[in-house]
């Protein structure tokens, strides 16, 4: 006869070896509808990830096609070029997001220490895969610090066309030195 103490070890082996073992029942497919399509899948059948089909994470973020020079690669959802150029141009300012694939950089408040009382934000919108002038918004926001504390001020158009322009330039650079062709 096995005294109590003895049926623990046996037991837990038992339940160790019974997890091993395979699914005896194989799991029920059912159909399933994606969001906003009319495709109907099943839930065993294999799905495409968000890399896509059997391309590796470095052809995603890098690209396979070493001889497309167009800047939008497949890595960021943003032409690259204007993407560097504009976490370039910002660099000074403390930067709050950074999204690579949706376009879009903030910055927190910038206070320069030679003009005390006044601080910026910029916020950089790139809109595109190609290098294009319109690929690129920019918008500009200013503080003055009075006794109240922190008022917003009105900001020139002239300041964000001058953030754009600096980035579209330092783009352009880039792309050049890229490309080995030599400025003018």
């Amino acid at each position: 006869m096995l005294r109590p103490p003895c049926l623990l070890p046996i037991l837990l082996i038992a339940v160790l070896l019974t997890g091993c073992a395979g699914p005896l029942v194989k799991e029920a497919s059912y159909p399933t509808r994606p969001e906003g399509t009319d495709k109907i899948l099943y839930s065993d059948q294999k799905r495409e990830t968000v890399w896509g089909g059997d391309d590796t994470l470095s052809d995603k973020l890098f690209g396979k096609d070493e001889e497309n020079n167009s800047g939008g690669g497949a890595g960021i959802g943003v032409n690259s070029f204007l993407w560097r150029a504009s976490l370039d141009t910002v660099s000074f300012m403390p930067v709050l997001s950074a999204d690579p694939f949706g376009g879009v950089i903030l910055t927190d408040w910038y206070e320069n220490p030679k003009a005390r009382g006044e601080r910026f934000k910029i916020n950089l919108y790139i809109l595109d895969k190609q290098l294009r002038a319109d690929g690129l918004r920019v918008s500009v926001f200013k503080q003055k610090k009075n006794k109240a504390g922190w008022q917003d001020t009105e900001v020139t158009d002239d300041m964000a066309n001058s953030i754009e322009n600096t980035v579209l330039t330092r783009a352009r650079e880039m792309r050049v030195v890229q490309l080995g062709l030599k400025q003018n």
